[in-house]
């Protein structure tokens, strides 16, 4: 069915169909818009795709495209007709083995690059934002001279209610002393997850859902793996205190880094955030003039 199609398609008639639509300069300009915007969504696409597994099964789909064509311009018929038939289950086939990253792409489109590219975040919620991270590095680096393990989760765009949920409600200011004594071994609320939403922490003792990247050290336990997990599943941000060995681990975007110390943290939780943010309030002041100019 693919080179069916492919040899279906009038390749002159295309290119002198474009050629005419280009006969105006604001159409040129259209065109080239047109063309950038889709040169992005390919290249974020492939950027995303080649962070997951699904990669090795796209490529194993594009070497049979690519075999169908191949024989149709051979002219080799068996082939042809066994690629193509293939094809046209090829479809369906996709929806089942990416499940998961097709609902992972549904759930990215949610987040702050599309949904909240126009908010405008002001220097008052830097300052929050920037005032919860030292919170955050001064309990990490307590608990981990103490040998005393946590799971801290920081949600961003992508709302993470469901594992919320999971946990104990608090809705309390992050403070070093309460993150500290919610992660005492044996106390009821050591286990799980912290998840902070913007400057409170919403929950604890939170259950997260479980990475299952083959690449995994096994030296790693259920925090990092749950930290990991989560981060595969929404853009918030892990962080991880190891009870064995003390080390602070940063976890983002199904990425992990280790042996982490307080100002590496903090400048990695900045950079992550408060950066953001300042491009986030500079996009909205620019897009704000512009209305006001047309207005």
């Amino acid at each position: 069915m693919g080179s069916a199609m492919f040899n279906q398609i009038d390749w002159l008639e295309q290119i002198k169909y474009f050629s005419l639509e280009l006969s105006s300069p604001l159409a040129v300009i259209s065109a080239i818009i047109d063309i950038a915007i889709v040169s992005y969504l390919v290249y974020k696409l492939m950027i995303f795709v080649k962070e997951i597994r699904a990669w090795s099964l796209l490529k194993g789909v594009l070497v049979i495209v690519l075999v169908a064509i191949v024989s149709s311009l051979l002219g080799l018929q068996i082939m042809t007709f066994l690629f193509s038939n293939i094809l046209t289950f090829a479809a369906l086939s996709i929806v089942v083995l990416f499940q998961p990253e097709i609902r992972k792409v549904l759930e990215r489109l949610g987040t702050s690059e599309i949904t909240h590219f126009f908010s405008n975040t002001g220097s008052d919620e830097t300052i929050k934002i920037t005032a919860v991270v030292e919170e955050i590095v001064k309990a990490c680096k307590n608990m981990s001279e103490q040998y005393i393990g946590a799971l801290i989760v920081i949600e961003k765009s992508t709302k993470i209610g469901e594992f919320i949920n999971t946990g104990v409600q608090m809705n309390a200011d992050v403070t070093k002393e309460l993150l500290e004594n919610i992660f005492v071994p044996k106390t009821p609320l050591h286990d799980g997850a912290v998840i902070i939403r913007k400057d409170k922490i919403v929950a604890a003792a939170c259950l997260l859902p479980l990475t299952d990247n083959p690449n995994l050290s096994t030296e790693l336990g259920m925090r990092h793996r749950g930290g990991l997990g989560i981060t595969e599943v929404s853009d918030c941000i892990a962080v991880i205190v190891s009870e064995e060995s003390g080390k602070i681990s940063y976890a983002s975007n199904g990425g992990l880094v280790r042996n982490l110390n307080s100002d590496s943290l903090r400048k990695a939780l900045l950079m992550n955030l408060v950066k953001e943010k300042k491009e986030k309030t500079k996009i909205g002041k620019i897009i704000g003039k512009a209305r006001k100019n047309v207005e």
